[in-house]
């Protein structure tokens, strides 16, 4: 299939061009370098040096034969978006071409006002831009799990059915998004369910946790190939920074009383995730909602796993539980569903000592890239 990917250049971003490439489909990768440009300006560039999106393509396409078709632009300027659109005419285009950062949207106003413009608009440009060249092209939509926030019941994946006053109906399952970037998610959802259900475009939406990680199959031929590690508090994860502050001989940072919960998912298991979706599609009319996580784990038990590993691989490595920046529930309960791309054929990767222990190893061979400076700044949320 002829598949768009839209913010081609980023940590999930390139490994899905070339996941996707790999595997026989015309790729066409589009990214305007924000978050490029966002690390330069705030001092927290990745731990590994990339190239830029053109000469990644040319790598790829010198080692393998097969060509990533690159266009730079930005997906809220519907002018350019549309004409990609007429160019290309995709069956199907994955949205990653958001500002990704809870963090990033929290630091002041202007921050935040970009975030919204961006996240939103590039939304609506997308639905109206399927709408007008092929209603019947497929939106991925990477969402993410924060939408939901850490509600006291079980959560489904995407609906609930409610019983009330011996009457029912399905709804969107309650969302309660614990950052700014978290509620431009939930407002984009609640966008593509008003198009899905006026226009009958075809959605899924996909609520992705945390991702961990830098090796996939393709981004292991050359280490040009690898994909954007960040390691800083505004646009690294959970883990990835752990094993950063592990080899820096950093306290891990771990916020608050650590009790935390969330769902993760190996980089190589959102490659599967997209591309199952992609190759699977949703129905025209739906609204297909998975929730893409593999694992759950509280922050102690990730600090534990990297102390544990750490240790092994000879690192002397200490824990900071420190002031909590964010506002969130410390304790709490959480159990999501997640069957939805286990029934489509998704294989994890779990998160065993051996994984971890890899992740390391890449990390050590950049160390002296590390800016400790860039690990902890304290963006605080009030």
């Amino acid at each position: 299939m002829r598949v768009l990917i839209l913010g081609a250049d980023g940590y999930l971003g390139w490994p899905t061009c070339m996941y996707f490439s790999q595997r026989g489909h015309e790729v066409i990768g589009v990214d305007n370098y924000f978050r490029r440009n966002a690390a330069v300006e705030l001092d927290c560039e990745p731990l590994l040096p990339t190239p830029n999106l053109i000469q990644r393509a040319k790598v790829w396409e010198e080692l393998t034969g097969k060509k990533i078709n690159i266009h730079i632009g930005d997906a809220t300027n519907y002018t350019f978006l549309l004409q990609i659109f007429k160019e290309y005419k995709p069956e199907a285009v994955i949205h990653y071409a958001e500002q990704p950062s809870a963090p990033y949207s929290m630091i002041n106003r202007d921050k935040a006002a970009f975030t919204l413009q961006n996240n939103l608009v590039s939304t609506l440009n997308i639905v109206y831009a399927v709408k007008e060249t092929n209603p019947d092209c497929h939106i991925i939509k990477l969402g993410t799990m924060g939408e939901y926030g850490t509600p006291n019941i079980d959560i489904e994946e995407g609906w609930l059915e409610i019983e009330h006053k011996e009457r029912k109906d399905k709804f969107l399952f309650p969302r309660q998004a614990s950052s700014l970037y978290h509620t431009t998610k939930v407002q984009d959802t609640d966008m593509l369910w008003f198009y899905v259900r006026t226009w009958g475009i075809r959605v899924t939406d996909l609520m992705q946790g945390p991702v961990y990680g830098i090796s996939t199959d393709e981004a292991d031929i050359d280490s040009r190939l690898v994909p954007n590690f960040n390691y800083d508090e505004i646009f690294g994860t959970v883990l990835n920074r752990f094993i950063v502050q592990a080899i820096a001989n950093y306290p891990l940072t771990v916020y608050g009383k650590g009790g935390q919960i969330r769902g993760y998912l190996n980089l190589k298991d959102t490659m599967q995730c997209v591309y199952l979706s992609a190759t699977q599609p949703a129905k025209n009319g739906e609204l297909r909602i998975f929730n893409q996580v593999t694992e759950t784990f509280s922050v102690n038990e990730l600090a534990d796993k990297v102390y544990t590993v750490g240790k092994e691989l000879g690192y002397n490595i200490k824990v900071d539980h420190i002031e909590n920046p964010r506002k969130e529930k410390e304790e709490h309960y959480y159990n999501p569903k997640y069957t939805g791309l286990l029934e489509l054929g998704l294989k994890p990767n779990y998160l065993t000592d051996e994984v971890l222990a890899g992740i390391f190893r890449v990390v050590e061979r950049y160390k002296d890239r590390i800016n400790r400076e860039a690990i902890f700044r304290g963006i605080k949320w009030k």
